[in-house]
């Protein structure tokens, strides 16, 4: 059950990076992204997660930028 706990917040943060269509709703996702970092680091989350929301962002930026 302490898997589906962490997994859950992640899949909320990740949704919200993948809907963000402009640069100020990224930057509020950014935030998000590192608050979640700072509170999950406590309880000791797999080091995956972390990459992922960083290359979902920075993926979401590139597409973003394009635009």
């Amino acid at each position: 059950m302490l898997i589906q706990t962490q997994v859950d917040p992640y899949n909320k943060v990740i949704a919200t990076i993948k809907s963000c269509k402009t640069k100020s709703q990224l930057e509020g996702a950014s935030r998000m992204v590192e608050n979640f970092k700072t509170l999950y680091k406590n309880v000791g989350y797999p080091k995956v997660l972390s990459y992922n929301l960083d290359e979902t962002l920075k993926q979401q930026y590139i597409t973003i930028c394009q635009l």
